[in-house]
């Protein structure tokens, strides 16, 4: 999941940039070096655009999505203020820590952590995905096991519902679909100001279906609704 930066120019198109490089790349992932690779891949498709359209300078996303490894395992790629999730046996942890100035303050015992959804400069992250060669990209490996459920969300989910209430909403015995429905529908009550994005995604034992394409939505969907080129990867 990808959420342009607000505050800069064209948040949409750094997004949906990113993530569809990204989904022609990533198809057989090895390691977390690997990962990295990808992920600096993608990355550089940014500076591409801003290369022939200069107007685009300052453009940026954050990325938060996890990734399955030859072999099995999780990849678990960050940059930025999205965030993630792992329900597992009953028990929801955030599996990212907010690359954010008000992250920061948290850590630094500036203000107390029930303090950081309301301060004025929340918006601020100190780490996204411009283009350059020195943004910062975080990769870890998370055992896969079935049952195990992830939900990504963009800060507009974050910073303006209670971290409990996700959590409990994360753990009601719903599906995907509808318990990222459900995410959605409390920011929205909630009169967020940002736009609102959230994945919910269940591991599973078996082999992928080899055929299956892969999906966008929201702004990587509307702007690049071609086909993949190299999408002969997936067969």
């Amino acid at each position: 999941m990808a959420d342009g930066v607000g505050g800069g120019p064209a948040g949409d198109l750094a997004s949906a940039a990113f993530l569809r490089r990204l989904a022609a790349a990533h198809v057989d992932v090895r390691d977390e070096d690997d990962l990295h690779e990808r992920l600096r891949g993608a990355n550089w498709d940014l500076r591409a655009h801003v290369v022939r359209d200069p107007s685009l300078e300052g453009m940026a996303t954050t990325f938060t999505g996890i990734v399955v490894a030859r072999g099995g395992g999780i990849l678990l790629g960050h940059s930025g203020d999205s965030r993630a999730y792992r329900l597992r046996g009953g028990t929801v942890t955030r599996q990212t820590r907010d690359d954010s100035l008000v992250q920061a303050l948290v850590d630094n015992g500036i203000i107390a952590p029930e303090d950081a959804a309301s301060h004025p400069r929340r918006n601020i992250v100190t780490a996204s995905l411009t283009g350059d060669e020195n943004d910062r990209i975080g990769v870890a490996r998370a055992d896969a096991v079935a049952g195990d459920r992830w939900m990504f969300c963009s800060d507009g989910l974050s910073d303006y519902v209670a971290e409990d209430r996700i959590v409990a909403t994360l753990a009601r015995p719903l599906k995907p679909r509808r318990a990222a429905q459900e995410l959605v529908s409390i920011a929205l009550a909630a009169r967020t100001h940002d736009n609102v994005t959230v994945v919910v995604c269940d591991v599973a034992d078996g082999e992928p279906d080899a055929g299956e394409r892969p999906q966008f939505y929201g702004a990587a969907a509307g702007l690049f609704a071609e086909e993949l080129e190299d999408l002969g990867e997936l067969d």
